[in-house]
């Protein structure tokens, strides 16, 4: 197997992010499925899912997330789920923290959070 880290910002994985329900929840130009058959449906809490965009808001790192390369080139998550939903969620206008929604956010806040680096290993070929 490879494994690759790479630098990848929020304003790439937010890239063509829709959640389409049942038939999936893609990112990343389209090319993420977020929501690949074998991931639990689990949702964060509010809390949760607030201090994940807490951490990015003050550049905190966040855990390395985990991302299979398939073989059509395209990818999907294996760690990194809830993290990649917040965020994506929060940057489409899905929700508020403190009644700061993302649009509602001044140019510079909005700039550092699509600017922020996520850490992602690419996993591509068998173990």
């Amino acid at each position: 197997m490879k494994i690759e880290l790479k630098e990848i910002t929020v304003k790439k994985l937010t890239d063509g992010f829709a959640d389409n329900a049942e038939q999936g929840v893609v990112a990343y130009g389209g090319r993420l499925d977020i929501r690949p058959p074998y991931q639990r449906e689990f949702i964060y809490k509010d809390k949760q899912r607030d201090a994940v965009i807490d951490s990015v808001r003050k550049d905190f790192p966040l855990n390395v997330m985990y991302w299979a390369v398939r073989e059509d080139g395209n990818y999907e998550v294996i760690d990194g789920q809830q993290r990649t939903l917040s965020i994506c969620q929060y940057v489409n206008g899905d929700f508020s923290i403190e009644g700061l929604a993302f649009h509602n956010l001044k140019d510079n806040q909005q700039k550092q959070i699509l600017d922020y680096k996520l850490m992602v290993y690419f996993c591509s070929g068998t173990d």
